[in-house]
């Protein structure tokens, strides 16, 4: 339930991972914005184009056909018997009263036409496509219809639409070509910085970036990340050097408790209850030794080697535990043999980390048994305790939290946070779920070791 993250998909490069997609996002971005902006553009330009076409066409063929049927009306006003003067593209049909009933016979879709100019398409006799505009002009001395042949026209309208679609298009892959460019030389000098960026984490002093990039909004950018970096790795080394200090002071006046006990262990004349005493002593001293070299480990984010016998930590643990139990109805046992399980680490850096994890074992169990069985290359740590709720679940490794079942217990909530950098430390893996029937199974997952070559 509770599972640190695997190193190889640890924080540093998660944050890494999301850097490259944010970088390729923003870049995506710029190339998007460019096509976007030309296609709108040239989309709005072509439309633009085709309705002022399409207006100032309309308008041109609705002015001559006025004028031409106002010209018929009156030439037929003067001279009945006349012919109207042919229009070039246009057609005059003149009705008298006893012919009104033959245009519905022979163009029926002229016979209920009001005055003015229409729209008209159909086919010919041919069968091919046609369009037309018809000027109607109604009178009781005459119907008068104008016909404008428009197929050309409309053929040219669709040439002048499908050339204005090509220019969209053209102008789009234009854009996106130039929002390419673009983004390739505004994102250059951002990945370059991330790039030396990279490359400087693996030194353990920083080395400048800002001298690398021109005085633009990047070099400002790497001026603020080089002042960042100094005052970082001063943070760092300060913690380091305390680190180490506080390691070295605390390891002198160990020493000289380990020795007096010691020393105290080898009089004849002692009573078991002193006796219990001082070993009790000695062991919270090795446990403080133990928990010194872990940290002092975890501080110089360093790995040590080793070969540590996981079942004898074990019990070396159930040991230190048996002394505190008292009237405590807590059997402690381990489950497997001697060398089964053998890990390439400091005997310290086991012992705090599997030591946490059967301290909070022990202290939570008030009754039952609390057993470590060891398997392949991992460990597991199971008690009959009262079990684990769904908060303590999702909040198990936070450094700070003690679970509901601390009640009074004394502990800063710190043990597991530092079973969990451990892991990430060495690779490990560590995870915490409710047992089968009651209680916590704790598994703690070792590397596994180099093949031999």
């Amino acid at each position: 339930m509770a599972q640190p993250d695997d190193p190889a998909s640890g924080p540093s490069a998660r944050s890494s991972q999301r850097g490259r997609r944010y970088r390729r996002r923003l870049r995506s971005r710029i190339i998007l914005s460019f096509v976007l902006l030309g296609l709108g553009l040239t989309a709005l330009f072509a439309f633009m184009t085709q309705e002022a076409r399409n207006r100032v066409e309309n308008a041109l063929v609705e002015d001559v056909m006025n004028r031409n049927i106002d010209e018929a009306a009156r030439q037929f006003a003067i001279n009945p018997q006349a012919p109207i003067a042919p229009v070039t593209q246009i057609r005059a049909f003149i009705y008298t009263p006893d012919r009104f009933e033959s245009v519905r016979t022979n163009r029926p879709e002229w016979y209920d036409l009001p005055d003015g100019i229409h729209g008209i398409s159909g086919t010919d006799e041919n069968g091919e496509p046609m369009a037309y505009k018809l000027a109607v002009r109604k009178t009781p001395e005459a119907w008068f219809f104008l016909a404008h042949d428009m197929t050309q026209a409309v053929k040219g309208e669709e040439q002048f639409r499908r050339a204005v679609y090509g220019a969209v298009i053209l102008f789009t892959l234009l854009s996106l070509l130039i929002g390419w460019w673009s983004a390739s030389r505004v994102m250059s000098p951002v990945s370059e910085l991330a790039k030396r960026l990279g490359r400087s984490g693996g030194s353990t002093s920083p080395q400048p970036l800002a001298p690398h990039f021109p005085d633009d909004e990047v070099g400002e950018l790497a001026k603020a990340l080089d002042d960042y970096a100094v005052r970082l790795t001063e943070v760092v080394q300060r913690d380091r050097e305390f680190n180490a200090d506080v390691s070295h002071e605390l390891r002198t006046p160990l020493a000289v408790i380990r020795g007096a006990v010691e020393l105290l262990l080898s009089r004849p004349e002692l009573d078991a209850k002193t006796r219990d005493r001082l070993l009790r002593i000695q062991r919270a001293e090795q446990q403080c030794t133990d928990l010194i070299s872990a940290l002092l480990l975890l501080s110089r984010n360093e790995r040590g080697h080793g070969a540590t016998d996981v079942a004898k930590v074990a019990e070396q643990l159930f040991d230190a535990h048996r002394g505190q139990l008292g009237s405590k109805p807590l059997q402690l046992r381990v489950e497997g043999e001697p060398g089964q399980v053998v890990v390439d680490a400091p005997e310290a850096a086991v012992t705090v980390a599997l030591g946490n994890l059967v301290g909070n074992a022990v202290k939570y169990t008030r009754e039952g048994e609390v057993v470590v069985r060891l398997r392949g290359n991992a460990v597991d740590v199971v008690d009959s305790g009262p079990g684990l709720s769904a908060e303590d679940a999702a909040r198990l490794f936070e450094r700070g939290y003690r679970g509901t079942h601390a009640e009074h217990s004394q502990g800063g909530g710190i043990g597991l946070s530092i079973v969990r950098r451990l892991c990430a430390l060495y690779g490990w893996n560590v995870r915490v779920v409710p047992g089968d029937v009651q209680g916590v199974v704790a598994t703690l997952t070792f590397a596994p070791e180099p093949a031999a070559p």
